[in-house]
């Protein structure tokens, strides 16, 4: 594997460990607020909303760094 190649696998677990651990912190504060406030609505969406972009976004870097499976 050449140094630019493992450079971007790097750099993309990297985002990857971070949009996890955000997702998570996401996950928690939607948790906190249904049971604080409940009547927040608009904030839960848009929270519950980043938090399904994130998925996505996830879903795509991890097609990116596993390896195509031979056929």
């Amino acid at each position: 594997m050449s140094d630019d190649a493992f450079n971007d696998v790097t750099s993309l677990q990297s985002r990857l460990d971070e949009l996890r651990v955000e997702h998570r912190d996401l996950d928690e504060a939607i948790a906190r607020l249904a049971l604080t406030q409940p009547d927040d609505e608009l904030l839960l969406r848009r929270l519950k909303k980043r938090k399904l972009l994130l998925k996505d976004r996830m879903s795509v870097i991890e097609r990116m760094l596993e390896p195509d499976e031979l056929a």
